[in-house]
């Protein structure tokens, strides 16, 4: 599957990613310059968890980056149905396109994405079966990223030696406090509202539903086919090896699953 780039014009999309971008981009830079390389040199940590952090942050931004770029699963405007599919079709009633069950159509995008699970600002995009994967991806990193530098923010002032060396000159150590106290602010608001988000996500993937549909109460339960975890999460992310789930520079190649199962909505 070639990478397809999807961009959506939305001013109050651009703002809630802009913010997100801030934010990584504030404890990127400072995290490291207050916290961690000062207690490097001193010889308090080791260097192995300056690359995690780099590392889980780069993870997080090329998750952010994908997930907003990539197209959820836009309908075509003439979609080729197979003939022994066209009883998993439907027509939409705001596009007046053929649309297979299971996908939405999205009032601020315009337009039908497949098994569409929400519209979310915070990447400005839908995330629906073509880049759910990433923001999952977006998901876990950013949680990870919160908990590593709230970890090192408290253990710098509680848990580390006091450091011997402060180069009073440096804009980040005269206001040291305010920065850390800002940063630790931000990253318990983020990891509330994630760590929520997250549960969400998992909850409907583990049971086969999207946001869309525990809102619309559309799924019975005593109607559904039962699927393992293993392969909900595996139709999902595209493969069934678990270590590819955590990896968000590959690209994603639709599992071959009977079209009716996939679909019993």
């Amino acid at each position: 599957m070639g990478l397809r780039i999807h961009f959506v014009v939305d001013p109050h999309g651009w703002c809630c990613m802009g913010l997100i971008v801030f934010v990584w981009l504030y404890n990127f830079v400072l995290i490291p310059k207050i916290v961690l390389f000062p207690h490097y040199e001193e010889g308090h940590i080791p260097g192995i968890l300056i690359i995690i952090f780099y590392g889980i942050a780069i993870f997080c931004l090329v998750a952010l980056v994908r997930a907003s770029i990539t197209d959820p699963g836009r309908l075509p405007e003439n979609p080729k149905i197979p003939h022994g599919e066209r009883e998993f079709w439907e027509l939409c009633n705001k596009c007046n396109l053929m649309r297979p069950k299971r996908s939405h159509h999205c009032s601020r995008c315009g337009h039908c994405v497949r098994r569409m699970d929400h519209h979310c600002p915070w990447i400005n995009n839908c995330v629906g079966e073509d880049n759910h994967w990433l923001f999952l991806q977006l998901c876990f990193y950013t949680e990870l990223l919160t908990c590593y530098a709230l970890m090192f923010s408290f253990c710098h002032y509680y848990y580390f030696l006091p450091l011997k060396k402060h180069n009073l000159d440096l804009f980040v150590v005269r206001h040291e406090l305010a920065i850390m106290r800002l940063a630790a602010f931000m990253g318990i608001t983020m990891l509330v509202g994630i760590t929520g988000l997250f549960y969400t996500q998992l909850i409907g993937i583990i049971t086969d539903t999207t946001s869309i549909e525990k809102m619309s109460n559309c799924c019975e339960e005593i109607s559904r086919p039962r699927k393992p975890w293993q392969q909900t999460f595996s139709e999902v992310f595209g493969t069934r090896w678990k270590i590819l789930w955590f990896i968000p520079f590959r690209q994603r190649q639709p599992l071959r699953v009977p079209y009716h199962f996939a679909n019993h909505v």
